[in-house]
């Protein structure tokens, strides 16, 4: 800016004095003459600055620095990464460089391709675009989105957006649809969920409600806790939370145990995987993509700006969307008026 300065007023300068030799003109003329000129003159300088910075690569572009990493898969996951990419561009502003991948991908030359791209950050979606990015081992940064859980030791070197909906959402969520609600209860497994159950803990007095959790091994372990949770719960005052764990909510056995007893006894079922809802649970919570691709892209471009990352480790998921099931909501005796606030009902309206 110095330098346009300093060249419009001496362009200025130069201009009057030969404008009023030449022309005549008188001094209130040319100045006003030579003003529109010297305005012009710097608007051009201003302009081939502003090419100057633009173009130059330490003013490189935010999106030129980072790029998108997933599965090649088929639908319906491909589709889904459509949508938590559309967030990310949608986001930083611009198309970014996206990569496929799957297991034969060549670590080598992505590697390369990343590096002529300048790129500083990863975001890495899914199980596969996380092994892959994990597997660059150089100086670009990874955020990790599009996977329901990671072990822990795999988790502290970077930001992970879990599938896993966030307890606290689940929880108020809950709390709006019955008011009387006092008790969840929960069984999991510590190897999936161990992390979920520590947020959890602490969400659940904010709604004033009480955790019961039940940390079951196996599928043997799991069924005899959910037994001994039907035998003792009191469909007023408690309900029953099912995350999404293999284990303990596995679905060919569990889930129709669950649903069967849950049914009779009249015990409020809600479930961290939207799909149950369909088969009778009473709501969930799911992925709202576009946001989830735009969540992912703001830390990406905090780690740009700090250099390093803001935040590690496994984080659940807070851009949802949800999902109620009006025939169990009516089994169940709940104020028609509180289904309103849902995304998506079942069956449909």
């Amino acid at each position: 800016m110095a330098t346009a300065r300093i060249f419009s007023q001496g362009m200025l300068i130069s201009i009057f004095h030969n404008k009023v030799k030449s022309n005549g003109f008188s001094p209130t003329n040319a100045f006003s003459h030579v003003r529109e000129k010297a305005v012009m003159a710097l608007g051009i300088v201003l302009l081939c600055f502003t090419a100057l910075v633009v173009t130059s690569p330490a003013w490189a572009a935010v999106e030129d620095r980072i790029a998108v990493i997933y599965p090649d898969i088929g639908e319906p996951y491909h589709g889904i990464f459509e949508k938590i990419i559309e967030g990310i561009e949608d986001k930083v502003g611009a198309r970014l460089a996206n990569h496929p991948v799957r297991a034969d991908t060549d670590i080598g030359v992505l590697k390369a391709s990343l590096l002529r791209q300048n790129t500083k950050v990863v975001i890495a979606l899914g199980r596969q675009g996380m092994k892959t990015a994990t597997a660059l081992n150089n100086n670009i940064r990874i955020v990790v989105g599009g996977v329901l859980t990671v072990p822990e030791n795999e988790a502290r070197a970077q930001p992970v957006i879990s599938l896993s909906p966030d307890p606290a959402l689940l929880f108020a969520r809950m709390k709006a649809l019955m008011p009387a609600a006092k008790r969840v209860f929960v069984v999991y497994d510590s190897n999936f969920n161990g992390w979920l159950m520590k947020l959890a803990k602490e969400a659940a007095p904010a709604q004033g409600l009480e955790l019961v959790a039940y940390e079951a091994q196996d599928l043997r372990g799991a069924v005899r806790f959910y037994q001994e949770i039907f035998s003792a719960a009191d469909g007023r005052r408690d309900v029953l939370w099912l995350p999404q764990d293999s284990t303990t909510v596995e679905e060919s056995s569990i889930l129709p145990l669950v649903l069967q007893e849950s049914w009779k006894q009249g015990i409020a079922v809600f479930s961290s995987n939207s799909a149950h809802v369909r088969r009778g649970v009473l709501f969930s919570l799911y992925p709202d993509n576009v946001a989830l691709g735009k969540s992912l892209a703001g830390l990406a471009q905090g780690i740009l700006i700090s250099g390093d990352y803001g935040r590690r480790g496994v984080m659940p998921l807070r851009d949802v969307r949800s999902i109620v099931n009006l025939r169990t909501a009516n089994h169940l005796g709940l104020n028609p008026g509180r289904m309103q606030g849902f995304d998506t009902t079942v069956p449909e309206q």
